[in-house]
């Protein structure tokens, strides 16, 4: 295998050009976050499922399994992440590995947008193909994550972390929203049919990931690795036995370890409140779904501001007091979703700015903490694990809401419990000393820590 093309420049401008440019791939996915997995694709591929299945009483067949229409986007999900659990690890270790990040992003990219460019052929009862082409995209998508935010400890150094991690976060969060709000109009306002503007509107994401991911490609560098003189399959062989070696060496970092299993705590009660946000709207307080998307767009595009204010705030406060205030202000917003009164939309509304102000600072300067305590040479490897905990957590979350809904029949109930997360999460991040932890992996302890 040919060495990577690498460029060993390390000058304040070019790490300046490759920031800026690392900012548009956050700005590229995250059309398929909001547009494909938060508003269209799961009721579309229902209803396609349905259509399938002859209606909602009869099943469907995929990968053995024979399911109800309405568990069929359900099923895929819960395929994809453990396909992501198995895939990104490698991808991250490949990554590392070879050095050739670069291309490891071109591919990932490309092949999830040319996917989600396939959702507009899907229709009637297509759901095979709409299953088949989510499951390619999604794993994509998660695994083109890990070695994007690989890039973050090479191009930016440790004072400066938190505000490129926010910067980028906020960005994603902004384009998401520009492409979810096209979409919503030629969906709610075109006069286009319902079944074809869904389809225009899920490949528009495949579309825009594809075009804009362009502009960090031009950008992001390459940087040099030791050099590994085998072909393809002892490259893949040899990134194995290297994720190997990283599973093993955990034990080194025990304090990373505990930073993990924080995250996957507090993460866990933020993916599930946003997960359950819909639900709660529409069972419990009756509100119709203008309010839900109209909420949607809002945490968008207030997320944006949010991600760049807790980035300042973290250079005022520090990183992880920050971070455990936004813990602070998210177990306060689930104790208000509590007393949310019936139809009251603008209730509604103010606890979905409350999210969306919270929502990108909790992650983005989670991925900067994270940044900070993983060793040199290996971050898509570590970040492969980070991405599993982001991706896997949703699992405690459902499992409780599941049990509260079961023992009490109620959704009150169920959208409280979920501040055991929060409550559990702010004590393990508080217990990490994170200038040991640093300092253990190898890095500079940044003043503002």
């Amino acid at each position: 295998m040919t060495a990577p093309q690498v460029v060993d420049e390390e000058t304040p401008g070019a790490r300046r050009r490759e920031q800026r440019g690392w900012y548009w791939y956050d700005w590229a996915n995250s059309a398929f976050q909001a547009t494909v997995l938060t508003v269209f694709l799961g009721p579309y591929l229902t209803s396609v499922a349905t259509t399938a299945a002859g209606g909602e009483g009869g099943f469907v067949s995929f990968l053995g399994l024979d399911l109800r229409p309405k568990a069929y986007f359900t099923a895929l999900v819960t395929i994809s992440v453990l396909l992501q659990i198995v895939v990104m690890p490698v991808v991250g270790a490949l990554a590392d590995h070879t050095g050739r990040k670069k291309q490891i992003l071109t591919f990932l990219a490309y092949l999830g947008a040319s996917a989600t460019l396939g959702f507009y052929f899907v229709s009637g009862g297509a759901y095979l193909l709409g299953g088949l082409l989510f499951l390619v995209a999604n794993v994509a998508f998660g695994a083109s994550i890990v070695v994007n935010d690989s890039f973050l400890p090479q191009i930016a150094g440790a004072e400066e972390r938190d505000t490129v991690s926010s910067k980028g976060w906020g960005f994603g969060y902004l384009g998401g929203g520009v492409l979810l709000a096209a979409n919503l109009v030629l969906y709610l306002a075109s006069g286009i049919e319902e079944g074809l503007a869904v389809r225009i509107s899920l490949a528009s994401a495949g579309l825009w990931w594809a075009g804009f991911t362009i502009i960090p490609l031009l950008r992001l560098r390459n940087r040099p690795v030791a050099s590994h003189d085998t072909g393809p399959a002892q490259a893949v062989a040899g990134s194995i036995r290297q994720l190997g070696r990283t599973i093993g060496d955990l034990r080194r970092f025990p304090r990373t370890l505990l930073f993990l299993a924080a995250y996957l705590m507090y993460n866990d009660g933020v993916q599930t409140v946003i997960g359950f946000s819909a639900t709660y709207a529409d069972q419990e307080l009756g509100l119709g779904k203008t309010t839900q998307i109209s909420a949607i767009l809002i945490v968008q595009f207030v997320a944006f501001g949010g991600a760049l204010a807790f980035g300042r705030l973290a250079l005022r406060f520090g990183t992880k007091r920050t971070v455990l205030g936004s813990l602070v202000v998210w177990t306060a917003v689930v104790g208000a979703a509590y007393f949310l009164q019936k139809g009251a939309a603008v209730q509604f509304y103010a606890i979905a700015i409350l999210i969306a102000i919270v929502l990108g600072g909790t992650q983005a300067l989670s991925r900067s903490l994270y940044s900070l305590v993983i060793p040199p040479g290996r971050e898509a490897e570590y970040f492969s694990l980070y991405q599993i905990s982001d991706r896997g957590s949703a699992f405690l979350g459902s499992l409780t809401l599941t049990l509260a809904l079961q023992l009490t029949d109620s959704y009150r109930v169920a959208i409280v419990s979920l501040v055991i997360f929060f409550v559990i999460g702010f004590v393990l991040l508080a217990a990490v000393n994170l200038p040991k932890a640093i300092r253990e992996a190898g890095n500079e302890v940044p003043e503002h820590i």
